[in-house]
């Protein structure tokens, strides 16, 4: 594509790079400059004008960004029609954003002409909602350049993973101090988390802060209906030994990990019982804001699996809010964490 300053006459068959206003004639941004054009501008004193001219082998911005859009699309993934060089691609239905992050890394590396922006990897994202989208720069790009992009871009490598889990098995373990209101307060909020995922707490027990009976308990849930099995602690996990990972072994399963580099939810739990995941949920879980424990449920929600890697890849970005006033969980003893804890107290 030919860029630059042309003589009025010159710039018949080119599209305008900047809008021209003189006298009454109004030309826009990326119009084509006709015969007609050229000559109103010449007669309110437009001696040269910035213009782009396509040249053998130049695909328009609008198919330019459409065909790098289709190449990104993957499963649940619709493109837009393309405008002004951008094509956005929104969620077809509701679920989490799963990225090839090198595949778009990459398209973006091959030219400053083709740039691709999409939301974070893993977000919860509902039907309609935007994803990404595609800019062209130019106008204009040779065609050798989109197939670079197109083959960097790879196929479908942005994907919506619809929510799979819909029955919700909780276990909430109970010590004296801990209130029944906090227990109440806590499943409302898990039931308002599951809301955009269309699932529901199908079983709620409660059972002494004890290994033998919740392992007794969460080897019921996992013969049962339940798809992903939730435990609120009446106390923090403090290390793998304790009692719901220790129960969770007995049950017959297994801890898969335990510690996320997220604050607020360090101290979450991922495991599986016969098959069923099972989250160790933190105490900041009893709250409404986000914190890891959103991360993770909503990934096995959508039956996307969570290794020991993905944890402790979430490290960057990870600090999701303040905390320099956050009371200390040690400071008053066991009490300080989970027990007394308000729904929406901050803690691991």
């Amino acid at each position: 594509m030919k860029f630059g300053q042309v003589p009025i006459e010159e710039a018949v068959g080119a599209l305008a790079a900047h809008s021209v206003r003189a006298g009454e004639t109004i030309v826009k941004k990326g119009t084509l400059v006709t015969a007609e054009i050229a000559g109103r501008l010449k007669e309110a004193g437009v001696e040269t004008l910035i213009a782009a001219r396509f040249e053998p082998g130049d695909i328009a911005e609008d198919d330019a960004a459409f065909r790098l859009a289709r190449a990104l699309a993957g499963d649940d993934v619709a493109v837009e029609d393309p405008f002004t060089g951008r094509s956005n691609l929104y969620a077809e239905t509701a679920g989490v954003l799963v990225i090839d992050v090198d595949a778009v890394h990459g398209l973006n590396a091959v030219d400053e002409a083709m740039t691709a922006a999409t939301l974070p990897a893993y977000k919860p994202v509902v039907a309609g909602e935007m994803v990404g989208t595609v800019k062209i720069i130019p106008y204009a790009i040779p065609e050798v350049l989109l197939q670079k992009g197109i083959a960097r871009a790879g196929d479908g490598a942005l994907r919506i993973a619809p929510y799979r889990r819909h029955a919700i098995g909780v276990v909430s373990t109970v010590l004296p101090g801990l209130k029944p209101s906090v227990v109440d307060k806590t499943l409302a909020v898990l039931g308002r988390r599951l809301e955009p995922a269309q699932a529901r707490i199908t079983q709620d027990h409660r059972v002494p802060h004890e290994a033998a009976p919740l392992a007794e308990e969460l080897a019921l849930l996992a013969r049962g209906d339940a798809e992903l099995i939730v435990i609120f602690g009446a106390s923090a996990i403090a290390d793998r030994r304790d009692v719901i990972p220790s129960a969770i072994e007995m049950a017959g399963g297994r801890v898969e990990h335990f510690g996320m580099p997220v604050d607020p939810g360090n101290l979450l739990l991922v495991g599986s019982i016969g098959g069923k995941p099972v989250i160790g949920a933190p105490g900041c879980a009893r709250s409404p804001k986000e914190n890891g424990f959103d991360w993770i449920l909503h990934r096995l929600l959508a039956n996307v699996p969570v290794t020991r890697a993905d944890i402790m890849s979430l490290g960057v970005g990870g600090l999701l809010m303040e905390i320099v006033s956050r009371p200390q969980p040690r400071a008053g003893g066991e009490s300080a964490g989970w027990t007394d804890v308000d729904p929406g107290e901050k803690v691991e």
